[in-house]
């Protein structure tokens, strides 16, 4: 097993059988010691926040296979804290396609002057791109193309693919009293053919949720979702 790279909630491994392994780590991002699924920095750790995250995106990759949808899904093991993927390219130097149902975070910040707080949203959908040192600028169908990151149609694949993925966890979510107000998703090439897939996490760390007009973290969003 050989370290590829230390990221900043996981660890991925390339395996023997060509395959990888994804490491959950207890690391979440945030800002000033508090949880933030947009920020692009470890803001603080939390025990046990690695498995819950394994657990939970678990949980929502199993459901979406039964669905038909691609992933570079394999198999877990929740003791170990690893997840079992498919190879996968990303694009570009990465991409961070976000699900937005309600008006908060870095969407608020930006549009301000025309939405209110909690401001229902019709699954907009928003690309960034991983940069760090841009703070993950977000980008649309036209720059995407024109720079060769990704051309028009996969744009397309990577938008329905997100909405639809998105309206199956915002719809399991709604089962349990709990409302989806957004969603971070990464998407890759993966196989031989190089299909559209979603790949890394789909966690309470990718995703802000609220019961009863209160914000739930991810661990309390995990037990809530697996009635552990």
């Amino acid at each position: 097993m050989k370290l590829i790279t230390k990221g900043k909630t996981k660890d991925l491994y390339e395996l023997d059988d060509g395959n990888y392994l994804l490491k959950f780590k207890d690391d979440v991002t945030g800002e000033d010691g508090k949880f933030d699924p947009g920020a692009n920095k470890v803001g603080l750790t939390i025990e046990g926040a690695g498995k819950a995250a394994l657990r939970l995106s678990t949980f929502f990759f199993e459901l979406l296979k039964d669905k038909g949808i691609p992933t570079h899904y394999i198999e877990s093991n929740i003791e170990e804290g690893t997840m079992k993927v498919k190879p996968a390219e990303v694009f570009g130097n990465g991409l961070e396609v976000i699900c937005r149902y309600r008006a908060v975070g870095s969407f608020l910040r930006r549009y301000g002057m025309y939405a209110e707080e909690g401001q229902p949203l019709d699954a907009f959908v928003e690309v960034t791109l991983k940069d760090d040192d841009r703070q993950d600028p977000p980008i649309n169908e036209d720059a995407l193309h024109m720079l060769g990151i990704l051309s028009r149609d996969e744009y397309k694949i990577l938008k329905e693919l997100t909405i639809e993925i998105s309206n199956i966890i915002k719809e399991e979510l709604a089962k349990r009293g709990i409302e989806l107000y957004d969603i971070k998703l990464e998407f890759g090439r993966v196989g031989e053919d190089g299909h559209i897939a979603l790949i890394d996490e789909i966690s309470g760390g990718n995703m802000r949720a609220y019961k009863d007009g209160k914000y739930i973290d991810p661990l309390t969003l995990e037990k809530l979702i697996l009635g552990e």
